[in-house]
Parts: C-alpha cells; structure tokens; sequence
C-alpha cells in the first residue's frame, strides 16, 4: 500500500514540530515494517521525521518535491515536480492510496482537501495540532468534508490504530 504522510513543515528542533518528532519517526517505523511505501513533500518538518523513521527500519520513502527543493535526506526516491508547494501536494495525492495527516499548517489543509477530491482516505492523528485536529469540527457526520462523501476522515489516537485504519480503509478503496 502507498501512504501518504502530511503535516508541519518547519525545522525539526523547533516547535510545532519538535514535539512530534518521536510520533512521527514512530508512524515510519510502523510503515516500514509493515511493508508499505511512504510518500510524501521529501522536506522537512513531519516529512523528515516519518522519512527517517521509515529508513532506519529500511522502508521505501517517495518524496513529491516542489521545484528547487533537493529534499531531505531520507528519501530513496526524489521526484522533483518542478511544481510549486501547492500544486506538488494535489499531485502527490494522485499516487496514494491513504493518508495520514499530523498537525499542519495551510499546505496540510490543502492536502486534506486534495485527498478528499480525489476520495482517499484519511487518518487524522489527533492531539497533533493543526488541521489535523481542526477540521473534525466541520465534518459532515463526523467524517466527510462535505455532502458527496467521497472519503472517509476517520481520528485515530495513536501510531498503531493510525496504521490499522489506513490499512482497513485502504483496502476498501
């Protein structure tokens, strides 16, 4: 399966991110073993994290990178769009097959969105911050974006149950 990680970028060392560093490298731990191909921005922030944890445990890493970006150094694989931050995100989002999203800022709202458009699910890693946390108060029945329902969101609480349920709805695609 393709899973698709989305959340802060920013420095590593520096909050929102820092506090999340030790999930983040978790949930690429637990991807990797679990035999599924991480993708996502290749930058830093959350992107880092989850693409060191998934190295160290000798995972597959794709990073969808917007132009003149050379991405972090985790990534087994670079595609370099020559696209801009915004439109990399909706590309990025033609080449999974879930997502989960750890706090973020406007580029992660966007992404939210972009995966809901074009019906992948999503796993939001609550207490994270951000938009993960923030859209579930505008969610149609707790779980879709808007009345077409697309795709499901579902909340998971940690690592783990993240991981089960991207694979359930994964697999329902």
């Amino acid at each position: 399966m393709r899973i698709g990680v989305i959340g802060y970028s920013g420095d590593i060392d520096k909050p929102p991110v820092k506090p999340l560093v030790e999930l983040c490298e978790s949930l690429g731990k637990e991807i990797a073993e679990r035999g599924h191909v991480l993708i996502n921005g290749g930058r830093d922030g959350v992107m880092e994290a989850v693409s060191r944890g998934a190295m160290k445990s000798g995972g597959i890493v794709v990073g969808i990178l917007p132009k003149s970006d050379s991405g972090n150094d985790y990534l087994t694989v670079s595609v370099d769009t020559g696209m801009d931050f915004s439109m990399r995100s909706v590309l990025m989002m033609y080449n999974v097959d879930a997502v989960i999203s750890v706090g973020g800022k406007v580029g992660t709202a966007l992404e939210l969105f972009a995966a809901y458009a074009h019906s992948k699910p999503v796993v939001l890693l609550r207490g994270t911050g951000g938009w993960t946390d923030k859209i579930t108060n505008v969610l149609l029945d707790g779980k879709y974006i808007d009345d077409r329902k697309l795709a499901e969101m579902k909340s998971a609480w940690n690592v783990k149950e993240a991981l089960e349920m991207v694979e359930t709805l994964g697999a329902t695609k």
